[in-house]
């Protein structure tokens, strides 16, 4: 097991993702090392903030002659002196200004963000070595915070969206998306010209990939779940992002119901962008995760513009910070990142595989048992065989209204969600309004599918 600790000392909220990053990706070491902070307040003005050089003319300090050097000079002197040390100008002007001009502190965070380079290029040819993966992928792999995967995918059409697509462009989606993954691009769609294409819905609730060739030809990306919140259907990611590829589009994966309930590996998954959601896998509201490419997160330009996402700013532009710094403006979730460790090492204990297993044991039960008692008069929407879904079980009880059968569950201890789940076109292809929503997770056992098939059978017996 991973027994890496934080060292909360000028660290940022990735070396905190980087945590969670490492183990929900299934990463055995951590990638995104936690990286000194040189992302500080503007430099000195008009020398009020800056400090005596400390090679000041002998001169002027036994006799008071001379005047000291300016602080311009005072700066370029300090650039100079690390410049020597080996560092470009660039950096080493980046360094100053995030110490304020402290040429020793300056020189410390240079000297720990080499060190934090190398074991990244360390751990990523480890992971070459011991299990096959990509160099490039290994030091390419990088997560930005977002509050949720919604933030994550808005940040993919709006920075990489605009960059990339205008009039006659096409985008492929599914009819299965949370609004997360349809709605910004539609938003992209009406103001850019862009042309949308859908995979249809087949038999049991899974796609329907029988015109996936003809579909993606042309498209400049596919977006698609990895498992519908409502169906539970989980989606065959391989042709799709085999398909995709081969036509040179860009794949982005959403997680947010993968992540938490089965092992995930983005390098042997392929995609170029995927998200997922603090808060569905144990973890506290308010912070999500954006995995992708370093070359295409480089080409893109920054999502929220503010404090910490920038190097320099002057009155007539501003450069960006380096990744993953220029897409986490403002301060960070960092109790949040804190708490989405904590989740996933609790996960860890478990491993994902055994959590898969429980989970589709359990949904093998619930199944067998609803239709047991319940017959015709209850519907599951999706797949039915358990292999192919989560525990997501999207019910219909003929009748009656699932906001009713959710206020009667409630009577009885009983916890569900009723309503259209942020997937309103694909409620339309069910032929409902809205559905009552069981989920089953690791803390879930037989008994709670008994007491929910008891409830059920009480709802049926109150709108008799």
């Amino acid at each position: 097991g991973r027994q890496t600790r934080l060292t909360m000392r000028r660290t940022t909220v990735l070396g905190l993702l980087g945590l969670t990053l490492t183990a929900a990706l299934r990463l055995p070491h951590l990638l995104s090392v936690a990286h000194s902070s040189l992302s500080g307040n503007d430099g000195c003005v008009d020398g009020q903030c800056a400090l005596p050089a400390k090679n000041a003319s002998v001169s002027a300090v036994v006799g008071g002659l001379l005047r000291e050097a300016s602080p311009a000079q005072q700066h370029e002197d300090k650039v100079q002196q690390l410049m020597d040390m080996g560092w470009d100008r660039a950096v080493a002007q980046r360094a100053l200004e995030s110490s304020g001009f402290d040429l020793e502190q300056a020189a410390v965070l240079l000297d720990e963000e080499e060190k934090e380079r190398e074991e990244v290029q360390r751990l990523a040819a480890e992971l070459e070595l011991q299990h096959g993966w990509n160099r490039e992928v290994a030091e390419a792999a990088l997560a930005q915070a977002n509050k949720n995967v919604t933030e994550a995918l808005n940040l993919i059409a709006y920075s990489w969206g605009r960059a990339n697509l205008g009039p006659g462009d096409a985008v492929l989606l599914t009819e299965i998306e949370h609004h997360a993954n349809l709605v910004p691009w539609q938003i992209l769609a009406a103001e850019r010209g862009v042309e949308l294409r859908f995979i249809p819905l087949g038999a049991e609730g899974e796609l329907d990939l029988s015109d996936l060739e003809q579909l993606v030809a042309g498209v400049k990306l596919v977006g698609v779940t990895m498992c519908s919140n409502v169906l539970g259907t989980l989606v065959p990611m391989e042709p799709i992002v085999a398909a995709a590829h081969a036509a040179g589009a860009v794949v982005v994966a959403d997680a947010a119901q993968f992540a938490p309930h089965l092992p995930l590996d983005v390098s042997a998954l392929g995609v170029d962008f995927l998200g997922f959601t603090g808060h569905k896998m144990l973890g506290p509201t308010g912070i999500g995760v954006l995995w992708g490419r370093a070359a295409l997160l480089e080409a893109m330009p920054p999502f929220l513009g503010g404090g910490e996402m920038i190097t320099d700013v002057c009155l007539d532009g501003f450069t960006p910070a380096e990744l993953p710094w220029k897409f986490e403006a403002g301060t960070p979730p960092i109790a949040e990142a804190i708490g989405l460790a904590a989740a996933v090492d609790y996960l860890e204990t478990f491993g994902l595989d055994a959590v898969r297993a429980h989970e589709r044991a359990l949904t093998a039960y619930a199944l067998d048992r609803l239709r047991e008692d319940h017959g015709s008069r209850l519907r599951i929407h999706g797949p039915s065989d358990p292999a192919r879904r989560s525990g997501v079980l999207s019910m219909a009880l003929e009748g009656v209204h699932p906001h009713d059968v959710s206020q009667v569950l409630d009577q009885h201890a009983v916890c569900i969600r009723a309503g259209h789940h942020c997937a309103k076109p694909l409620m339309r292809l069910l032929g409902v309004g809205a559905t009552a929503r069981a989920s089953l997770y690791l803390y879930n056992d037989r008994d709670d599918v008994d007491a929910l098939s008891a409830a059920l059978g009480d709802a049926i017996r109150f709108f008799a």
